[in-house]
């Protein structure tokens, strides 16, 4: 039975790791796949007809996010290793802290660049007074923008997938940019204004005060609201005062309960995002609160005890599919910026085609 659960797990992973590949380059077989997947696609195009549409991710969001990590790593080595700074802050592209002891300096200069690092993500400059700034280097910046097109596409596909729209394809093309093709779809207007607007994540606390049962039948307390579960649709009576935006997660993964091996989706927040979290989660104890994806209740877990290690995971008796698509809902809120529309155009069928 071990063994048999052993290669279920192996299996079941093998398919998330290619429903949310990597951002380093594909396996070949996995990218003559996807080759092979796109040459369908655009044969079905010049066969029906329908839409190609060109999105840009959000570069400059992405370089602002970039920053603030880089600021949130350097405040939590000085304040981990109690080190006296001051003056930390976001400048041109960079980050600054006064450290006036030259060991000190040497201290985070070690912990951001390591010796043992082959390619430095991070550039030092110290003028020698006790200001020292930091700067993202290119490569770094190039890394994260690949990755930001691969969960993008990855976004893409399936809120295409939850509008009903299945025969698709998004391809990077170039750096920042992602074409998608879709066959049989004559409304290229339609498919943007999906992706209009950015998804909004939130964290807010249940209203207790009644239940929902009784908010539908009656009033709801004018600072509350009814939101329903993706899934269930059950209804949760919910605070409109949101506790905690989702702009502070920087990961979001399907993955599986170490203690019941069942499928969850599982995120991760930035250094101010677990601060955060971990001050929301000290003063709630014992409250359920939401997590909630463009008014969609995800789950309400009960918070037991302060999460001060700034992850967390969701669950709820999902399907391997269902910690996909909640995995996806969150990514989607969390990207930074937003796509932009570069163009589209309809596809006429070529009469040729097939032939």
């Amino acid at each position: 039975m071990k063994e048999r659960a052993r290669t279920t797990r192996l299996i079941v992973a093998f398919i998330l790791a290619f429903a949310f590949p990597a951002a380093a380059a594909p396996a070949p077989d996995a990218a003559q796949m996807r080759a092979k997947i796109s040459a369908y696609v655009e044969n079905a195009l010049a066969t029906q007809g329908g839409s190609r549409i060109l999105f840009k991710v959000d570069s400059d969001a992405l370089r602002e996010a970039i920053v603030m990590d880089l600021r949130d790593e350097v405040f939590q080595i000085v304040h981990d290793g109690r080190i006296p700074f001051a003056g930390l802050a976001l400048r041109e592209g960079g980050v600054e802290v006064r450290i006036a002891n030259a060991n000190d300096r040497q201290k985070v200069v070690s912990k951001l660049v390591p010796a043992t690092q082959a390619s430095p993500t991070v550039t030092v400059a110290d003028s020698g007074d006790g200001l020292i700034r930091f700067t993202p280097t290119d490569s770094r910046f190039a890394g994260r923008l690949n990755e930001l097109v691969q969960q993008s596409i990855e976004m893409i596909a399936q809120r295409l997938r939850d509008s009903g729209i299945r025969l698709a394809d998004a391809q990077p093309d170039g750096a920042d940019r992602i074409r998608v093709l879709l066959p049989g779809v004559r409304d290229p207007e339609r498919v943007a204004a999906i992706f209009s607007k950015r998804a909004h994540v939130a964290f807010r606390l249940v209203d207790e005060s009644m239940t929902p049962a009784e908010a539908l039948k009656g009033i709801p307390p004018p600072t509350s609201e009814i939101l329903y579960h993706f899934k269930s649709n059950e209804p949760y009576l919910v605070l409109k005062e949101v506790a905690m935006e989702g702009d502070d997660i920087i990961s979001v993964a399907p993955g599986f309960d170490q203690n019941n091996d069942q499928p969850i989706a599982t995120f991760r927040f930035n250094g101010r995002g677990t601060r955060r979290f971990a001050h929301i989660t000290e003063e709630n104890i014992g409250k359920p609160f939401a997590v909630v994806a463009d008014d969609k209740v995800l789950a309400v877990p009960v918070i037991r005890e302060p999460i001060r290690g700034g992850t967390g995971q969701i669950a709820g008796n999902f399907t391997l599919e269902d910690a996909n698509r909640v995995a996806m809902l969150l990514r989607a809120g969390t990207l930074p910026g937003r796509l932009s529309l570069v163009d589209q155009q309809v596809v006429e069928p070529d009469v040729n085609a097939g032939k």
